[in-house]
């Protein structure tokens, strides 16, 4: 589900390489009822499995991205589409000729998912021109596509009836509300990278998941983009992440960064509880705290297939599906607003000199996290709630968007997406700003600056 659950990757890897997932019939994401049951895997199995498929090295060549977007009246984009009008705008959607994978959500958003590619334009290229092909048609019906990381207006409300979807409601209500508004009023901006090298050094795969989660925070302040929920302000800059972080910890933490992250990963997911398990009929059973490592010893154990099922269940803001899914950036404004994350991400993570300027600029920010994992630590609570008038937060971006700048040519940006960059960094991140600011300054308004309809906010509708 992109930002939200990702049931079932739009870009994974088999064998060495990325390769485009298939489109699910209904287009949601989630994964079709139980599969016939194969043979039971063993606790020792489960681990090497793990230990060998999320990560697959190799030199840094192919970049994803999934965009995720609220639909809504054209005219009035604080209306939500009614669920009919949705049902028959994404079955007319199902007849274009996309490169993307195209999927809904469980409240109705829709996500776009890149083919894997080796190249950044390439990949803005291919979503640009899925992205304009799905706004034509959604105009003809009268609607459109917001991007905001929280739906700012209206409480969540599920848009999709799936057994998947109805056994993560009962587990998540276990907990609190929020897992509610993560699945239904969530939207990202999510960045799939290699895992880069087998051997140390700034592009190897050691390196690139410790910067993952470190600069992970830096990337959450500076593309912060939901400050709002259901007309007020909600005293975050990023309103998804306060979400992820007050979440079942066991679903939605990082595992421990000490230590070779294969085995650490590995130890997560078999010690991470199971969130459902699959019948041929009725509902889902929901156990109430099974861990994958118990049920691997308990009488009827788990198979092949659910493995591969309770990994697609773990939303951590950095996921090991063979390559790295960087999971933490709200979804922006504007038609055009995802390609500055993708571009700055990939250069800081794929230009070794970008990606060594980003690993010292982060280092002592690692001091500042605490003992907890992301996105609980102080770091990334900080990063969602201030944004960046944090000051440490606001002097790494700083640094970090200007190595990005500098990387860009070399990776091929053309001089459109280098500019779309440096406005970004003048508007927000030399001032110590992020888009959350200017929704706050239009909920109070103050802002007279900003006039794209995607990001206008009035007063009036948001009280209505």
């Amino acid at each position: 589900m992109g930002g939200t659950s990702d049931a079932a990757p739009a870009i994974r890897y088999r064998g060495g390489g990325m390769v485009e997932s298939q489109e699910d019939p209904d287009m949601s994401d989630s994964v079709s009822g139980c599969t016939e049951r194969r043979s039971a895997v063993t606790e020792a199995e489960v681990e090497a499995l793990v230990h060998g498929i999320c990560f697959k090295t190799g030199p840094p060549r192919t970049l994803g991205v999934e965009v995720e977007w609220f639909v809504h009246e054209l005219r009035k984009p604080w209306l939500p589409a009614p669920p009919e009008r949705l049902r028959a705008v994404y079955t007319a959607l199902r007849t274009l000729p996309l490169r993307s994978a195209l999927t809904v959500e469980p409240g109705g958003q829709l996500e776009l998912s890149s083919a894997p590619v080796t190249s950044l334009m390439e990949c803005i290229g291919s979503v640009s021109a899925d992205l304009d092909a799905v706004r034509a048609l959604l105009a003809e019906a009268g609607l459109g596509l917001s991007g905001y990381g929280h739906e700012p207006w209206h409480p969540p409300r599920r848009f999709l009836a799936d057994p998947r979807y109805d056994a993560m409601e009962r587990y998540l209500d276990r907990t609190g509300p929020e897992g509610r508004s993560m699945m239904c009023s969530s939207a990202s901006v999510q960045v799939c990278l290699d895992a880069g090298y087998e051997e140390p050094g700034p592009l190897g795969h050691g390196r690139r998941w410790w910067l993952a989660h470190q600069l992970g925070a830096v990337l959450v302040a500076a593309f912060a983009h939901s400050p709002l929920s259901r007309g007020r302000p909600t005293g975050w800059r990023s309103t998804r992440q306060s979400l992820w972080s007050a979440m079942d910890p066991g679903r939605s933490s990082a595992p421990p960064l000490v230590g070779d992250p294969r085995a650490s990963w590995a130890r997560h997911v078999m010690d991470a509880p199971v969130m459902c398990v699959r019948t041929g009929s009725g509902p889902w059973y929901v156990p109430d705290g099974l861990s994958f490592r118990s049920w691997t010893r308990s009488e009827a154990p788990p198979d092949h297939s659910d493995l591969e099922y309770h990994l697609t269940t773990l939303f951590p803001p950095i996921r090991p599906r063979g390559h790295l899914e960087l999971r933490m950036i709200d979804a922006q404004p504007g038609d055009d607003g995802w390609i500055v994350p993708l571009a700055v991400t990939a250069a800081l993570f794929d230009d070794p000199e970008a990606a060594e300027t980003a690993y010292r600029t982060v280092k002592p920010l690692a001091e500042r996290a605490g003992p907890l994992p992301p996105p609980r630590n102080a770091l990334w609570v900080t990063a969602a709630r201030e944004g960046l008038t944090d000051p440490e937060l606001h002097e790494a971006a700083v640094a970090c968007f200007a190595a990005a700048a500098e990387a860009l040519p070399r990776i091929g940006a053309s001089d459109d997406v280098q500019e779309a960059v440096a406005e970004f960094t003048d508007r927000y991140v030399a001032r110590g700003r992020c888009p959350a600011d200017d929704l706050l300054l239009q909920f109070h308004g103050n802002d007279t600056r900003c006039g794209g309809d995607d990001t206008r906010v009035h007063g009036k509708d948001m009280h209505s």
